[in-house]
């Protein structure tokens, strides 16, 4: 690690919005060669101090030097011009562009085409994060699109490079050469700001972190000389719980598939071939994969948003392949997708309204009429279930942060007493409290007698909360074996397709 003056240092940093402090008097330098990690809960305020580092922010007090140099930062284009380089957690692509405009558009200077395409398949490639330049945006998944995000901050080759859960697309073995890279580019003078909630990543990769607990500065540590316990306190005040995970104990066959065949949705899309799934009552069963191996195309035909014959998908033995969403929640289904904004809810309606989208066979309406005192009490109770920050049920789920608005969603749909939940990511971009507390949600469901499927690129969750665990890749599924008859290693690998692989 090189000494000296900091790459980035900031003195006293306060952001405002309104009552709420995001920000207060915040210190923090990062020197060159360094990978620092930033660590808080939600809404400690890593969002904005990183939004404030890269100009999209104005702090309302403190001092940015940049290599001992006071500066200002009113613009991306500034911090891009110093050097600094972001990838963002929440995206900031537009969906209508292919993969090559939206990269474009981050260019301080004309850019050809051609050659701008040559290049993100260079750095792509070199880096284990496959994309095609010409894929429009709004045919990829989550995963597919924080590929973007990576691999558009690593063409700037940056001075500081700034990553805000940069890990949720990626194998054990891309994780571990992304790692290399990072370590890379911190020998030869890069600093880094290092941004997750995977505590085992910090311990592995980092060595300084600065904790943040309600905006403010709260410790610095050496994370290679914590345990994941320690860290967790210093995070969150408190030991962090794990899931109470006894044996399961699997009844009938809840959800089935059977000879799953399914077009791609477009070209870019990725086809069923023969997928064939169980999912028994009382227990959970986690698919993991590389994002664009065909879990949209899956989550899509499980849930309803694509139909297919009557009997490649069942639930509670009943044939409902050809019947849309509503028809498959009067059946008995439940669904988190992964998106929380704009799929899970509706960002400018209230959450009782967004309780109302879901769940409005329950008695909610009756004869056409609204019952708005019975919706508004269904709100309510789901945020008091999860001890929701909001509020109230008449708060819009735009102004819930990203753990809480995903808290609220499986609230609302755990209430609906499911046979069969499906739940897509569904701690994504959430804060190690909010993640356990979501994972007990899953494990309390499933001891209630409910069948879960979980879809996640975490392999660390699937193996803390599920029986049996799948691997989906390039559009096909292997058997489900039971947890204790594999390893995050063997699944990995699974996971890229590699032959000889044990997970399947």
């Amino acid at each position: 690690m090189t000494h000296g003056n900091p790459r980035l240092e900031l003195a006293g940093i306060t952001k405002r919005y309104g009552d709420v402090v995001a920000n207060d008097a915040i210190d923090l330098a990062v020197h060159a060669g360094e990978i620092h990690a930033l660590l808080g809960e939600n809404g400690a305020g890593k969002s904005t101090l990183s939004k404030i580092i890269y100009g999209v922010v104005r702090p309302d007090a403190g001092t940015l030097r940049w290599e001992g140099r006071a500066v200002e930062i009113a613009s991306p284009g500034d911090a891009r011009r110093l050097g600094i380089g972001m990838v963002f957690q929440h995206f900031s692509l537009f969906e209508s562009l292919r993969v090559v405009d939206n990269i474009a558009l981050g260019e301080d200077g004309p850019a050809s085409g051609a050659a701008l395409s040559a290049s993100i398949r260079g750095i792509s490639h070199a880096y284990g994060l496959p994309l095609d330049p010409s894929r429009y945006v709004h045919t990829m998944s989550v995963g597919e699109r924080q590929r973007v995000e990576i691999v558009r901050c690593l063409l700037q080759s940056p001075k500081l490079l700034v990553m805000d859960e940069p890990t949720s697309v990626l194998t054990p073995q891309a994780v571990e050469r992304l790692f290399a890279t990072l370590r890379s580019l911190a020998a030869e003078g890069t600093a880094i700001l290092y941004i997750s909630h995977k505590l085992a990543e910090i311990r592995a990769l980092c060595d300084r972190a600065t904790i943040l607990r309600d905006g403010r500065v709260t410790g610095e540590c050496d994370p290679r000389a914590e345990d994941q316990a320690s860290l967790a306190r210093m995070m969150i005040g408190s030991d962090l719980p794990h899931p109470r995970h006894r044996a399961a104990i699997p009844g009938a066959t809840m959800l089935a598939a059977r000879a799953l065949d399914l077009p791609a949705g477009d070209p870019f899309g990725t086809p069923l071939a023969g997928v064939d799934l169980d999912v028994r009552a009382g227990e959970i069963v986690g698919i993991a994969g590389i994002s664009g191996n065909g879990q949209r195309e899956l989550l899509a035909a499980l849930s309803g948003e694509r139909t297919t014959r009557a009997d490649a998908v069942a639930i509670d033995g009943v044939g409902v392949g050809h019947l849309g969403i509503a028809a498959r929640r009067r059946h008995g289904l439940a669904y988190v997708p992964e998106e929380r904004q704009g799929r899970g809810a509706v960002p400018e309606l209230s959450l009782a309204d967004n309780t109302l989208l879901s769940a409005s066979a329950q008695g909610l309406v009756r004869h056409g009429i609204v019952d708005r005192r019975a919706t508004r009490a269904r709100a309510r109770d789901a945020i008091a279930a999860f001890r929701v920050k909001a509020a109230g049920p008449d708060a819009l789920a735009e102004t819930l942060s990203g753990g809480n608005l995903q808290k609220f969603i499986l609230a609302r749909e755990m209430q609906q007493s499911p046979k069969v939940l499906i739940a897509a990511q569904p701690t994504w971009g959430v804060d190690i409290g909010a993640s356990a507390e979501i994972r007990q949600a899953l494990v309390d469901l499933r001891d209630a007698g409910a069948a879960v499927l979980v879809v996640s690129e975490d392999l660390d969750e699937l193996f803390e909360i599920a029986d049996r665990i799948a691997v989906i890749a390039r559009g096909r599924l292997s058997p489900a074996m039971p947890v204790t008859g594999t390893d995050p290693e063997a699944i990995g690998l699974a996971m890229a397709g590699e032959p000889g692989a044990r997970a399947a």
